[in-house]
């Protein structure tokens, strides 16, 4: 696969994954490839770990869904992420970013623009909602055959200081050659984010890893191979907009936007651009 077909094509995978185990040489790929990214006087930071015991992963599993259910329960997801969620296409047109929720329980489809309020939340802990996304999200990192837990070098993730930002954006570009080799090898990769809501979480997952004192544990994420029939969880969303470059592209300076330029291919689809200027 050419590497602009690759990049245009990364994805999140929010569904399952196949249950057969990923190859020996497909991680020592990604891993050979997340060393090739850029770092601070190649200083190389980062640290990963593959887990592919199935007791770990389910206890991995075990604590993204308490996450999951207590983000959800407490009202926090909502009203932490609000800015990002659309609720139709042509927001999603106009905007370019966040993320469109189109998929949503019968029940809760009437309350789709309600359910950052009060009344919303109230609705979904009645309908129990957030016992279903907990086991949702726990069943899919449970079926997940490998997850990969990304940690910093503490001698150089020093927060407070600038070797700080060098060691966060090396780690952010070796992931991302992770997220881009993904697509060629038929995989699969998405972030295990609910733990990292809730400090207690993130520490229970660090004791399990048993992360040393000279490490810091940044992010997890599962991998798999991908099925062809692709499975939606039960509330889902799509995020394959992206900004017009006139909305993020400047020339010179800050008060010149880039000129859209049409029939621009974004995100593996031909779009034409539509330019802001009369």
């Amino acid at each position: 696969m050419e590497i602009f077909e690759a990049i245009r094509r990364r994805r999140t995978t929010n569904g399952p994954f196949l249950p057969g185990p990923v190859s020996l040489d497909h991680q020592h790929t990604l891993m050979e490839l997340a060393a090739m990214a850029p770092s601070h006087f190649n200083s190389q930071p980062w640290r990963f770990v593959l887990v592919d015991d199935k007791e770990t992963i389910g206890e991995v599993a075990r604590i993204s869904g308490e996450s999951m259910r207590r983000l959800m329960r407490e009202g926090t997801f909502w009203k932490r992420y609000r800015p990002y969620f659309r609720f139709s296409e042509e927001e999603m047109e106009e905007r370019g970013d966040g993320i469109h929720i189109d998929q949503l329980p019968r029940v809760l489809k009437p309350f789709r623009r309600q359910i950052f309020s009060n009344t919303g939340q109230a609705v979904m802990n009645r309908f129990g909602v957030p016992e279903t996304l907990s086991e949702d999200n726990r069943k899919l990192v449970a079926g997940s055959p490998l997850l990969l837990a990304v940690l910093l070098d503490n001698t150089e993730y020093r927060p407070g200081n600038l070797s700080a930002f060098y060691s966060v954006f090396g780690m952010g570009a070796a992931v991302e050659n992770i997220w881009i080799a993904t697509t060629e090898l038929g995989m699969g990769i998405q972030f295990v984010s609910t733990p990292m809501e809730f400090p207690e979480k993130w520490e229970e997952m660090s004791r399990l890893l048993k992360v040393p004192e000279d490490l810091e544990l940044m992010a997890v994420y599962r991998l798999g191979y991908l099925p062809e029939q692709k499975r939606r969880p039960t509330i889902d969303w799509k995020s394959n907009h992206r900004k017009r470059l006139s909305q993020y592209v400047f020339r010179n300076t800050c008060e010149v936007p880039e000129e859209d330029v049409p029939n621009r291919i974004i995100a593996g689809e031909r779009k034409e651009a539509r330019s802001d200027q009369h």
